[in-house]
């Protein structure tokens, strides 16, 4: 069954990562902690968490770096977190985000990258758009699931769903069409044949 879904589904890897030497990688994981820092900034205030772009960004960097070096990305980017670097929503980094509220759902980004990426290494990306989009907003419904289980432990599981689920949805579902468009774009201009210019 592997063998046919990667033959008629060729590894999406629009950046020609695999097979590449670590140094190089190694760049890319810098350039996609600071594109996981920046779309953290693009926020829209909640409480007790706020509406992010860091599940579309995981997601991407999940399906574009590939999930290994996707969760590679990720986990080095928590950790710029970690150790106080600004790089969460509205500039916040330090330990304190690791027990509190957003503790679940911070957990919960390197399985949501490494998901959304397993995922389109078995082709849900690209030119299939559904699939691809599945498989982005299954990653945002994991995310919510973790993030509320921890929420519950502190508010309750009512008062967790209410908070840290039900506002997310709608969110939820934008991004993963967002990602699934994106992706169609760039399947669509990794194929264009090069130009006469």
């Amino acid at each position: 069954m592997s063998d046919l879904v990667s033959a008629h589904s060729p590894v999406f890897d629009p950046l020609r990562l695999d097979g590449k030497a670590w140094p190089l990688k190694a760049l890319f994981v810098l350039a996609g902690t600071g594109f996981l820092a920046i779309s953290s900034q693009i926020s829209v205030p909640m409480v007790p968490v706020p509406i992010t772009m860091q599940t579309f960004a995981i997601t991407m960097i999940g399906v574009i770096y590939g999930w290994r070096l996707g969760v590679v990305t990720i986990m080095a980017w928590l950790t710029e977190a970690l150790v106080g670097l600004p790089v969460l929503a509205n500039g916040a980094g330090g330990v304190v985000h690791f027990a509190g509220p957003t503790a679940g759902y911070l957990a919960s980004f390197p399985l949501i990258g490494g998901l959304a990426g397993w995922l389109a290494a078995r082709g849900w990306t690209g030119d299939r758009v559904v699939l691809s989009f599945m498989a982005h907003f299954s990653a945002n419904i994991l995310c919510l699931v973790i993030g509320v289980a921890w929420l519950a432990t502190l508010i309750g599981l009512e008062e967790a769903i209410m908070l840290g689920a039900a506002p997310f949805l709608l969110g939820a579902v934008l991004k993963s069409a967002l990602a699934a468009a994106v992706l169609k774009a760039i399947q669509r201009s990794i194929r264009k044949p090069a130009g006469l210019f």
